[in-house]
């Protein structure tokens, strides 16, 4: 099969949709062995294309990027809504087109899917900035009538499409995400005083006015503790900040499946995390959870996790270790070699 993703999310700062792209990539091409094609795909602008193309070295994938003007979501934007000229007039004949949150131009032909990473903007469109409110919602609909398949990263996503949407569930894959190497309890760590540690604490979902209330209840006990939460770390600085974490906070109002607890877990730190339904396949039996609309449920399962780390840093890696990108990859071509 010659299969065409969609990578144009990667022209910009990754977070978990960015990361997801990229290790199902890779793990599409290990999973592949030479078997099938796998193009990525991007219309991104050409002060952004160096990024994108960084992003996907070493992948194993050929780039297909096409530059164009500044107001590359404008032209995206319209190629969606036109219709034309179809996708296969610039990366050639196709088996399988994997659109993504950005754009859905039409295809001549073959197997059409996409990702489904959550619905927050459905159901919280208060959370999100107006366009991506707009550009998903279209997406989410364009892809409830078009898609042949939808990928799911979760089972409580899959439900949720099934739910809202009104996919058929027998026409969606899941394909949770995996976690990189780099993540692990091995290597140096984010030294000083003893922290909680918090990640991107703007997004409303995320939840931070409450936890920064549990961690001062906590703190009337343990006044050594902080809280560290920092709207973005550099990539190469994380698993440090997670390694030398006293504890890994994840109190989300609702995620699709919740990467950063993934990788908190497989560099070895206590996990507290909500108790919302949509973190219960990314947290199994390993990390504490609670009520995400209470202080005083999670300052005590920040007590909890603190009485129990010994247990959870050695929790966490083994239940990271199930999650591979190369599994990921697999469940991908499994639909797409099924919906062909």
């Amino acid at each position: 099969m010659r299969i065409v993703v969609d990578v144009t999310p990667l022209s910009h700062r990754r977070t978990g949709v960015g990361n997801y792209i990229k290790g199902s990539l890779r793990g599409m091409a290990e999973a592949a062995e030479g078997r099938h094609e796998i193009v990525a795909f991007g219309l991104v602008s050409m002060r952004a294309r160096a990024q994108v193309e960084e992003a996907l070295q070493g992948l194993g994938v050929e780039p297909r990027l096409v530059s164009v003007p500044p107001s590359a979501h404008a032209l995206r934007t319209a190629w969606s809504r036109v219709g034309y000229p179809p996708v296969e007039r610039l990366v050639g004949p196709l088996d399988v087109f994997e659109f993504s949150d950005w754009m859905y131009p039409r295809q001549r032909g073959g197997l059409r899917t996409t990702v489904i990473h959550d619905l927050v903007p459905l159901h919280f469109p208060d959370w999100v900035h107006p366009r991506t409110r707009r550009q998903n919602l279209a997406k989410y609909k364009h892809a409830a009538a078009t898609c042949d398949l939808i990928v799911a990263n979760s089972e409580f996503t899959a439900d949720d499409v099934v739910e809202h949407l009104g996919f058929p569930r027998d026409r969606i894959v899941i394909a949770r995400p995996g976690v990189d190497e780099r993540f692990s309890p091995d290597g140096p760590r984010r030294e000083g005083d003893p922290y909680v540690l918090m990640i991107s604490p703007s997004e409303p979902r995320k939840n931070f006015e409450r936890l920064a209330d549990a961690v001062d209840l906590v703190r009337a006990r343990r006044p050594e503790l902080t809280l560290h939460a920092p709207d973005w770390v550099d990539e190469d600085e994380l698993p440090a900040l997670y390694r030398g974490a006293t504890v890994f906070a994840y109190p989300s109002l609702f995620e699709g499946f919740g990467m950063p607890v993934l990788e908190a877990m497989a560099c070895g730190a206590p996990v507290v995390a909500s108790s919302h339904p949509s973190l219960d396949e990314v947290c199994g039996a390993a990390a504490v959870r609670a009520d995400p609309l209470s202080s005083e449920a999670m300052a005590a399962a920040i007590e909890g996790a603190l009485v129990e780390r010994q247990a959870l840093a050695a929790k966490g890696p083994e239940h990271a270790r199930r999650f591979t990108w190369r599994a990921c990859g697999e469940a991908h071509l499994q639909g797409f070699e099924t919906g062909t």
